[in-house]
This record gives structure tokens, C-alpha cells and sequence, in this order.
């Protein structure tokens, strides 16, 4: 349910307005500018009315109202119908002027329209860059039988409002098909909002997903609308669940459970209309043990749960997805690569995928970089030797420093592509600082497209 505030409507509209919004609003009438002001500071709107009988007091009082609230859309009602009036609305902060006495139908079209206005701003406000999504599970890349069970069970999930769980290791697909979630849902009209809650430090996260008020703390410059603000009538993803602090996680049980939450630093209840899919690579049974996840919340989320199987687990899916990412990285960096050796299909079969299919994504943009023929070699895959089962034959052996070399090498390169390139995480895996792995990544000549002194 919307909430809308009705400012000095004429008693004879309040009929056209409930009949046109009762059914899917709270409607709160009110009237005098003290009346006014006392329910912009202890409630928050999704919508506001607001009556003016003539520009010279109306119109200065929509700027008030629009500065106060710059996040809250406002729709003008005026006697008036000169275009002058009408545009200096719209340029003072309206979203649409209507003329009194306004019809059921005008009422309706006009919040439609609001509501959809608001929501676009909201989610292009979010996309700072454009989202890989598939829009259609029959697009989704899913030959092996795991990922048919898996995508036939996200499809079912898609048509409910439920929240869902998806588990699975890094680089499985989580955020890609949330995405896909949403967009075949009963929400697709709505905005889709990700937040990957491991990226971000834990006292910003919850300024983050709540959003905070002006002068909350020592930055809070201006007021900031949060996520779950920003997704309301939509769905919003949290990834890496299993990263936020006990404290949050109380929080985040409420709004789940009431659908309301205060902005940090603010005392107005927000009501926020949101479908919640989560996902995480932890084991959270595991953590609930440890104490380190909550298990209300746990049960909270756990309502539609859905594992995801490692790249590895869907031999059909793999040449397919290598040849999806070939064609994608290709049309995008203007190569002539047209697809791979038979060597190269053999050893992309071979491989165990550790980085599942990020790290195939990866290694085929390196290799399409690197390729000068139109089939990618294995030279340019660049894939780590994976080490079998050793047999001791009994007889010590000593390598001569070459090979030695080569061992060091492939251990730094194995220890790179199972941390997806991130130097600082391989560093820790292979128990060096950082200076001493980025020294032997010099020595060596190792190199990545994505590090930033390789753009």
C-alpha cells in the first residue's frame, strides 16, 4: 500500500481521489500549513497532493515542500489553467499539475505515471554502468542437467513474491540470475537493485541499505535515499549475505519481517515494498554454529533456497559458455577471433574451473586480447598446469633450477587464477606479503588485463 498526503484538497474531490486510490493507498487528508509541516516531519509519503487556490501563495509553498523532501514526488492541483502557471510548476519541483475539480480517471493516470516516474529516476540513479542480464530463462546457457533443475525451479520462484536464498560457490552465476528473477516476475515494472554487502565497509553499509538524513554524521552532507528506499515495488539483491555484522543482521530481520526501517539518523518509519533475493558462498548452517549468523534470520531468508553447482559440475554448459563469452568479448574489443583450436577445447574441457565461470569469462577476454589468429591457442589461454596425484617412486629427486623456476611460477599463476588475478588475495594464499608476490609477478613477466597498469 502507497501512503499519500492530501494538502487542502476541496472537500468535493475527496470522493474522485478515494475512488481512484483507496483500493491500493493510505490516503491522509489534512489542512492549515502547521498541519502541514507536522506531517512532512513525522511521516514519510510516497506521494503528496497539494492544493493551491492561487500561484502567488501555492507555488512558493510547492518549493518549501519539494525542498524539504526532495526525494518525495509532488502533484499540483491549481483552479488555474494558464501554461505560465502550469510551467513554472514543473520547473519549481512538481511532477504534474492537474486542474480542480480533477476526475477518478485523472487521479489515477496522473499517480500511475508519478509512481512510474519515480521508480525509473530511482534505478537509473542506481545503474552507474549497464548490467549484464539475461532477460529470459530460455536465453540462460543451461545444457547440463543440474542447471535445468535449477533454472526450472528459478523459474517457479520468479512468479511468487517470496524470498529466495541462492548458495553457491564465487563465480557461479548468483547475481546474473537474480537479475533474470526479477525481470520474469511480477515486479519486472519495478526497480532492480544490487548491493554486494561484502564490498562495502560495515559502518557504511548500513547508511547503504537504509539510507542516512542530513547531519547524521560527519559527512552527511545531504540526505541519501538507501537501497531498500531506492528498490521499493521492485527487488533488491543482496549478495554476500554471509559478510554482514550481527548488528545489521538484526536490522535487516526487521525490515523483512515489517517491511519498515528508519533511515540512519532519522526517526520517520519508511515503509519500503520490496522482494529480497540473497545469496552467499558460506556455508551459513556453519556460521549459525559459530555464532556469527543469526538463525531467525537465517530461516527468514532461507524461504526458497537454491544451490547453484560449480562450473565444473555442467561439462554440457562449458564449450557453449566459452563460445558465448568468445563472441561477446570479441564484438565488443573489435577482434577477429571466430573461435578456439582443438587443443584449446580439449584443455578448456580438462580444466577444473576454481574461479567457475568468472574465471572463464576472464580467461577468455585475456585470450581474445592476446589472440592474432582467428582461433585462440592454447598459448594465449594461458590455463595453469593442474597438478595430479604425485607417486613416489622412491628414488630423491633434484631439479635443476630451470624447472625450479617453472614450479615457482605455475604455483604463483595457480595461486593468481584461483583468487580470480587479485594479487592481494593470492598473496595470502600462498603465505607472502603482497611486495613479494608483486616483486615475483615483475620478475616473472606475469600479467593481466584487468590490472589497472595493464589498461
Amino acid at each position: 500500500m502507497y501512503t499519500i498526503l492530501a494538502y487542502a484538497i476541496p472537500e468535493e474531490s475527496h470522493q474522485n481521489i478515494r475512488r481512484a486510490l483507496d483500493d491500493r493507498a493510505k490516503i491522509t487528508f489534512c489542512y492549515g500549513s502547521e498541519k502541514l509541516l507536522g506531517e512532512l516531519k513525522g511521516n514519510e509519503y510516497d506521494l503528496i497532493f497539494l492544493f493551491m487556490e492561487d500561484s502567488g501563495t501555492g507555488l512558493p509553498l510547492l518549493e518549501d515542500v519539494v525542498q524539504r523532501l526532495p526525494h518525495t514526488p509532488v502533484i499540483l492541483i491549481g483552479q488555474e489553467e494558464k501554461p505560465e502557471v502550469v510551467v513554472q510548476a514543473l520547473k519549481s519541483g512538481a511532477y504534474d499539475y492537474l486542474v480542480h475539480p480533477v476526475s477518478v480517471t485523472r487521479f489515477e493516470v496522473a499517480t500511475e505515471k508519478t509512481f512510474e516516474n519515480k521508480a525509473l529516476r530511482n534505478e537509473i540513479a542506481y545503474l552507474r554502468h549497464k548490467q549484464d542480464i539475461v532477460y529470459h530463462f530460455n536465453d540462460v546457457i543451461a545444457f547440463s542437467p543440474g542447471m535445468k533443475v535449477v533454472l526450472k525451479s528459478l523459474e517457479k520462484f520468479a512468479k511468487t513474491d517470496s524470498t529466495i536464498l541462492i548458495t553457491g560457490a564465487t563465480g557461479t552465476g548468483k547475481s546474473f540470475l537474480s537479475g533474470t528473477v526479477h525481470y520474469n516476475s511480477p515486479r519486472k515494472q519495478k526497480p532492480f537493485i544490487k548491493i554486494n554487502c561484502a564490498n562495502i565497509p560495515e559502518d557504511l553499509l548500513e547508511s547503504e541499505l537504509f539510507g542516512h538524513e542530513k547531519g547524521a554524521f560527519t559527512s552527511a552532507d545531504k540526505l541519501r535515499v538507501g537501497r531498500f528506499e531506492q528498490a521499493s515495488g521492485g527487488t533488491l539483491f543482496l549478495d554476500e549475505i554471509g559478510e554482514i555484522s550481527l548488528g545489521l543482521q538484526t536490522k535487516l530481520l526487521r525490515v523483512l519481517e515489517e517491511k519498515c526501517f528508519e533511515r540512519v539518523g532519522g526517526n520517520k518509519t519508511i515503509y519500503a515494498d520490496v522482494r529480497v533475493i540473497a545469496a552467499t558462498n558460506k556455508d551459513l548452517p556453519e556460521q549459525i554454529s559459530k555464532g556469527k549468523f543469526r538463525e531467525d534470520l537465517y530461516y527468514r531468508i532461507n524461504v526458497l533456497p537454491i544451490r547453484l553447482p560449480d562450473l565444473r559440475e555442467r561439462q554440457q554448459c562449458l564449450l557453449p559458455l566459452a563460445q558465448y563469452f568468445l563472441n561477446k568479448y570479441a564484438t565488443s574489443l573489435g577482434s577477429d577471433v571466430q573461435g578456439f583450436t582443438d587443443k584449446s577445447l580439449e584443455q578448456i574441457r580438462k580444466y577444473r574451473w576454481p574461479g567457475n565461470i568468472r574465471q572463464l569469462a576472464n580467461t577468455i577476454e585475456r585470450a581474445v586480447i592476446l589472440e592474432d589468429d582467428v582461433l585462440i591457442d592454447t598459448s594465449n589461454l594461458s590455463l595453469p598446469v593442474e597438478k595430479g596425484p604425485t607417486v613416489d617412486s622412491g628414488t630423491p629427486t633434484l631439479p635443476g633450477k630451470s624447472s625450479l623456476v617453472d614450479q615457482e611460477k605455475e604455483l604463483i599463476l595457480n595461486a593468481l587464477e584461483e583468487c580470480l588475478w587479485v594479487q592481494k588475495n593470492a598473496a595470502a594464499k600462498l603465505g607472502v606479503s603482497p611486495r613479494a608476490l608483486n616483486y615475483k609477478v615483475k620478475k616473472f613477466g606475469i600479467t593481466h588485463p584487468n590490472w589497472r597498469k595493464h589498461r
